[in-house]
């Protein structure tokens, strides 16, 4: 994962993490926060299945909320839309989303296995396309679904359909960080953040 993570530092997509504190609202009030990425906040509702998840990209507002997003086993839940509850720093608005509940890829799982590879060929074919510059990720992506990885029907369908989604609202697919790539207590690889604007 080194070397993930010094191509995220080329590219310009080092780990970073949203520093806004989290907006005063009835839902969100006295909840712990468990997770923070580069456009979002994740606290737990408290139920044990679901969070409420404060999101500023609209990337990621898009590939939750889009009547054509993608759905299936690889995605994940999306339970309600609260609205909008504040705005980060950002200027984008906090979009207020309530979604399953997922856990970090433990290392040597066959979830964590599948999203190493999928990252591996996902990075070969950046480098690879790196001259295209923002449009490499795309390609990368595409890549993916023509890949001669052993992968099945749905991880394949699953990267189709991100992959028209990322060409069909111009987002950038990013599936290096490992916090992009989540899984279900069942072991379930899910695409939780595949997506940015740049």
């Amino acid at each position: 994962m080194d070397e993930l993570a010094a191509a995220r530092a080329r590219f310009g997509r080092e780990v970073l993490t949203l520093d806004d504190p989290v907006p005063p609202h009835p839902l969100l009030d006295g909840k712990a926060e468990i997770g923070r990425g580069e456009y979002s906040i994740v606290l737990d509702k408290g139920d044990g299945e679901r969070v409420y998840k404060l999101v500023s990209s609209p990337a990621d507002y898009f590939l939750y909320t889009a009547d054509d997003r993608p759905r299936g086993k690889h995605f994940p839940i999306v339970y309600a839309d609260h609205g909008i509850v504040g705005r980060a720093r950002s200027g984008h608005p906090f979009h207020l989303m309530e979604m399953e509940r997922l856990y970090p890829l433990d290392d040597g799982s066959p979830a964590g296995e599948l999203a190493a590879r999928l990252a591996g060929f996902y990075w070969a074919a950046c480098e690879q396309w790196s001259r295209l510059g923002a449009d490499m990720g795309r390609i990368a992506l595409h890549h993916l679904t023509v890949s001669p990885l052993e992968l099945d029907e749905g991880v394949k369908e699953a990267l189709q359909a991100l992959s028209d989604f990322v060409e069909e609202y111009q987002v950038l697919p990013d599936l290096l960080n490992a916090n992009n790539l989540m899984m279900r207590k069942d072991g379930t690889l899910v695409f939780a953040d595949p997506v940015f604007i740049a």
